[in-house]
């Protein structure tokens, strides 16, 4: 972020953005006075909207989450949820009270097309068309007179794991985030890479197989290495689905059917890497998710072992495998430090030109 003669946006006062900290004495001369971010010197506000729940975060001027609101759900409707996200975002900004007015604006994390692979979630045509018709960017502006951000849901993860996370020590790497469904993004030079349509890194939809002739369309990624798999999986056997998300995928009797995913997964994304890096030549990929972490790192180990079955001849050696530093906030999180950045570092852009 920019220092207190970079500010020029409108609202927080630029001596509101630093604070003064102890002086620091025992040098010749004056003690000099360290300055650093004020917490309370702006806000965003973070907007998830997945296929399984909505995230709210409040972020302050540091990129701490003050708060959060989370609202699980069987599938995203779209006349009960859009009347949600305007009341959580109403009720997040009035709990600031007289600090309202330091916030500096509304990113929205959502996928492309909420719709899209509706008969694997049980949504009705009617259902996903609601969705895939809508500009959500555009009705949570109309929510709202604060500048309003729209990023792929799994673009602004990898805008957080840039910012505030593994882009601190690798200039370029692959993103993998690991929810209902499985999604990607590409950070390049230090940059996020969002592709001719925004779509960079949409992993979900890499075929996993040639398509023969009369043999039908190659199964996709989504379908090999996303939890929405391991739910199905408990769901065969009786039991619990939502397990896939907590520590009980580690427990009995889930644990036997979380490692037989494990490995069939991590075929799957090793795959995904090795493409990946004939087409990139990246240095990292960042896994990432809505599991447990305890999980992640077993799917990691796995991919690792699976990445030893491929022929690297000519593309020199597989790529470095590191968990991702943020964690389930990732997409809300990427969504509020947009229009922070955006506001007071607009000459660093995130983006790719």
């Amino acid at each position: 972020m920019g220092d207190k003669g970079d500010v020029g946006v409108a609202g927080p006062a630029a001596d509101q953005l630093l604070r003064r900290e102890a002086p620091v004495r025992g040098k010749v001369g004056q003690p000099s006075v360290p300055m650093s971010l004020n917490p309370d010197g702006a806000f965003a506000v973070g907007i998830k909207i997945g296929r399984r729940s909505a995230d709210w975060l409040l972020v302050d001027f540091t990129g701490e989450v003050r708060e959060r609101i989370v609202l699980p759900y069987a599938f995203p409707d779209a006349a009960t949820l859009l009347p949600a996200i305007e009341s959580n975002l109403n009720r997040l900004l009035e709990g600031l009270g007289a600090l309202r007015d330091r916030v500096v604006g509304v990113g929205v994390a959502a996928p492309f097309q909420l719709g899209g692979w509706h008969r694997m979630l049980g949504l009705t045509p009617a259902q996903s068309e609601a969705w895939n018709h809508l500009d959500l960017g555009e009705a949570v502006q109309a929510m709202t007179p604060l500048p309003v951000s729209f990023a792929k849901d799994t673009a602004a993860g990898c805008v957080a794991e840039l910012l505030q996370g593994r882009g601190r020590e690798t200039r370029n790497f692959l993103y993998l985030f690991l929810d209902t469904f499985i999604g990607g993004g590409l950070v390049v030079n230090s940059h996020l890479h969002r592709g001719r349509l925004g779509n960079a890194g949409a992993v979900a939809s890499l075929p996993l197989a040639v398509a023969g002739a009369g043999t039908g369309q190659p199964a996709q990624l989504i379908s090999q290495a996303s939890l929405w798999d391991l739910e199905q999986r408990y769901r065969a056997h009786g039991l619990e689905p939502m397990a896939a998300y907590d520590a009980r995928a580690l427990e009995v009797p889930w644990l036997a059917h979380t490692r037989e995913w494990t490995r069939h997964a991590a075929q799957a994304l090793a795959h995904c890497i090795v493409s990946g890096t004939a087409f990139l030549d990246m240095e990292d990929v960042v896994i990432d998710g809505a599991a447990t972490p305890l999980l992640q790192q077993d799917l990691i180990a796995q991919t690792a072992l699976a990445l030893q079955d491929y022929n690297w001849e000519g593309l020199v050696a597989p790529p470095r495998l590191v968990p991702g530093l943020i964690g389930p906030d990732a997409r809300a999180l990427g969504g509020a430090l947009l229009p922070l950045h955006q506001a007071f570092s607009p000459e660093h852009d995130v983006f790719l030109k």
